[in-house]
């Protein structure tokens, strides 16, 4: 495990709440932003006002997580849309969270699209362009959180959407950057240890080794950490005590 850093560093990290599971409320402790069903993957009204609670009394960024309309597979499965198809499903499911904040008196801080939209969009130009073109027309000030020199990240950038380039604690990598696909085993790391050193080393050095070992370059504006497993608590705690160790500390982008 990497030494302690001698000066201090900051990081967002990110978590996808507000999907049926029930560590909502404990890890809201360890995290900077929430990323927030939207009804369509998972969720529904009542589980967004719920989420965006906890978000507000823990002074947690409220993010906006569209996916697929698609419950059966929980939004992981590829669907091929039109563009205006794709338009109206970003959309609808941004409009949805932000008449909340309006409701409550908040602001939406970010937009992170969900399981395969995400990877899709990742790897495909005109996808990221049109979640970019939605951000832009419903709030320009919105962030775009996206995979470190992804697609996502390339098209906001274009049409001047500020973004957030996102890297992983648990997946592990591909050559090429992107991540491995879950259908492949060994793509989420059951071991905290090297999920811990892969965290420490992103933020270190910018950088992530990749299944086949090469040394793949990356940029590191926030981590992304998932809240629906066995031992989703757990995990956030040990990265949250790896990092006080290493003086790294937890900050919304834009803070």
């Amino acid at each position: 495990m990497p030494v302690a850093y001698s000066s201090m560093h900051t990081i967002d990290i990110n978590c996808d709440l507000g999907e049926g599971f029930p560590n909502d409320a404990e890890l809201m402790s360890y995290i900077s932003s929430a990323n927030i069903a939207c009804g369509y993957h998972a969720g529904d009204d009542d589980s967004i006002k719920r989420t965006m609670a906890l978000c507000l009394r823990e002074e947690v960024a409220i993010g906006a997580h569209p996916g697929f309309n698609d419950r059966a597979n929980f939004g992981r499965t590829h669907i091929q849309l039109s563009d205006c198809e794709l338009y109206d499903l970003v959309a609808q499911q941004i409009t949805l969270v932000q008449d909340h904040c309006r409701r409550e008196g908040c602001l939406l801080h970010h937009v992170k699209p969900h399981g395969a939209l995400y990877n899709m969009a990742a790897a495909n130009e005109t996808m990221s362009g049109i979640i970019a073109s939605v951000i832009k027309e419903l709030d320009p000030s919105l962030y775009l959180y996206g995979l470190s020199h992804s697609y996502l990240i390339k098209e906001a950038k274009k049409i001047g959407i500020k973004t957030v380039s996102e890297v992983f604690a648990d997946r592990r990598y591909l050559s090429d950057g992107t991540l491995m696909p879950r259908s492949i085993p060994n793509a989420v790391m059951d071991n905290t240890d090297e999920a811990l050193a892969q965290c420490l080393q992103m933020i270190e050095t910018k950088t992530v080794v990749a299944i086949d070992n090469t040394i793949v370059p990356i940029e590191v504006g926030t981590i992304g950490i998932h809240g629906d497993g066995e031992y989703a608590v757990d995990f956030a705690k040990a990265i949250h005590h790896s990092f006080t160790k290493n003086n790294i500390h937890r900050k919304t982008p834009g803070q």
